[in-house]
């Protein structure tokens, strides 16, 4: 198996499904690998597995989702080597197991849409940071549910994906304003709700997210704003950083940039960590979590 081959299938499933996100696109990857590229024993196996990780990581994408959402799901096939004795009847049951950690994975984020929306009360004024599908998802459904509301959407930049939110919520009939990155703290004394997605969520109940999202966790907590994390369990991640720096660099630089050599401290960053003082609850399909329970369920989902 080449590294190449890997990346191909990757960056085909996101370039063919729009709304496939990076996390589940991996996933979908390795069940390809599993089960297109046939060894004769689990060790070989794992190293395909191991290597297709490492190849989807530079495929210059965000890795925050890709890098916890294979870690899970490597986590959760490989209890199948505890069960059988042959590769074959192992490989199998790897694969089934495979499929239906997809399949939960592909569920979630209608729950947690469907838990959110019901956040979402007549007459708020909400403000989003960048294009979160849950978050979009779970608009929509309030919206369905004849909810009433004006939304705020930043810009965000570098890639201004903030202009792409914009119109698939007009596209809904939903009353909508784009506002610069830089208007956040002006914005942010008329709203009700921040509702935000995530494209990782830390051992201590913080989140990993577009850059920009520390700085409006900072405005709501000053203004005492309510700031919902929308987001699927897959995204919990065992890191635990205490600051902007302690962030692993993969997670916050394009892959063509690392390898670039250039002197990091000079590029934009892509994702800022919101440490868990700035969030007030996390919308997930495990439930509705206060930020200090993440740690509790991550136990659960690695044990």
């Amino acid at each position: 198996m080449k590294k190449e081959e890997v990346q191909e299938i990757f960056l085909k499933i996101l370039k063919e499904e729009e709304d496939v996100s990076a996390g589940v696109a991996a996933i979908r990857t390795l069940l390809s690998v599993i089960e297109n590229y046939k060894v004769a024993t689990v060790r070989e196996l794992d190293l395909n597995l191991q290597l297709a990780v490492d190849a989807m990581k530079h495929c210059d994408q965000p890795v925050t989702a890709i890098s916890s959402g294979c870690e899970l799901f490597m986590r959760f096939i490989t209890f199948a080597k505890l069960d059988v004795k042959s590769f074959e009847e192992c490989e199998q049951i790897m694969l089934q197991r495979g499929h239906i950690f997809l399949n939960t994975l592909l569920e979630a984020r209608g729950k947690v849409a469907n838990i959110a929306a019901h956040a979402i009360n007549d007459g708020y004024r909400i403000l989003t940071h960048s294009r979160s599908r849950v978050v979009l998802q779970a608009m929509l459904e309030a919206a369905k549910a004849n909810k009433r509301f004006k939304v705020f959407v930043t810009m965000s930049g570098p890639d201004n994906s903030g202009l792409l939110m914009q119109k698939q919520l007009e596209e809904a009939g939903i009353d909508v304003t784009l506002i610069l990155d830089a208007a956040v703290g002006y914005i942010m004394e008329q709203v009700d709700l921040v509702l935000l997605g995530a494209e990782g969520v830390t051992e201590n109940g913080g989140i990993i997210n577009k850059i920009g999202t520390y700085s409006l966790g900072i405005a709501a907590h000053e203004l005492k704003k309510p700031v919902f994390v929308l987001t699927e369990s897959f995204k919990f991640s065992r890191i635990y950083p205490l600051n902007e720096m302690d962030l692993p660099k993969e997670f916050k630089y394009l892959s063509s940039v690392i390898k670039s050599g250039k002197d990091l401290s000079k590029e934009h960053p892509l994702v800022d960590y919101t440490p868990p003082v700035y969030i007030t609850l996390l919308f997930t399909d495990l439930g509705i979590l206060s930020p200090s329970a993440v740690s509790d369920e991550l136990m659960k989902l690695y044990l």
